[in-house]
């Protein structure tokens, strides 16, 4: 990863070409800080985006079957110009949720509105997350067309750095 990268990324050409991000990199290496940043710059630039959780997302969209509402839910998360799913990777899943994840990837494919995902899975961890090969083909065949893979390596960055940590001077 380099800062021209990064810099080339927050002038938000990926969203006007309909390009997705994925981070992929063990916890803490910055992934996440990256991906909010990019909304960020997005909202602040006047670009309509929702950041979600992926479990949280999963749930919504599992909850909307149940309530019929998942139409609704799916035209309202596509209209979205960019859409940010945290930490895809430490998830349990229901077969539904995996289908309607699917269906929101495929939408958003299909009307070019971009998504930043997180996650600490190589695209081939994908098949054991998902569980069904065929969709997870069709999944990264639509999610890897107009996608920008970044992976991140590194310690992480919440671990103590060279020296003391703080607990050790209050000692």
């Amino acid at each position: 990863m380099s800062k021209a990268q990064i810099n080339e990324l927050a002038g938000l050409g990926f969203i006007e070409r309909g390009e997705n991000i994925v981070f992929v990199g063990d916890p803490g290496t910055g992934k996440s800080g990256l991906a909010i940043g990019l909304l960020r710059e997005a909202l602040l630039s006047g670009y309509r985006g929702r950041f979600y959780n992926a479990q949280d997302l999963l749930d919504e969209l599992y909850a909307s079957l149940a309530d019929r509402s998942s139409a609704r839910l799916m035209k309202r998360l596509c209209r979205f110009d960019a859409l940010c799913i945290d930490e895809l990777g430490y998830l349990t899943l229901k077969p539904e949720q995996v289908n309607a994840f699917f269906k929101l990837m495929e939408e958003r494919y299909w009307r070019k509105r971009s998504v930043i995902i997180t996650t600490n899975l190589a695209y081939s961890a994908w098949y054991d997350l998902f569980q069904r090969k065929n969709l997870v083909d069709a999944l990264l065949d639509r999610l890897t067309h107009r996608c920008i893979t970044i992976r991140i390596e590194g310690p992480s960055l919440r671990a103590p750095s060279h020296g003391k940590g703080k607990a050790d001077k209050q000692s």
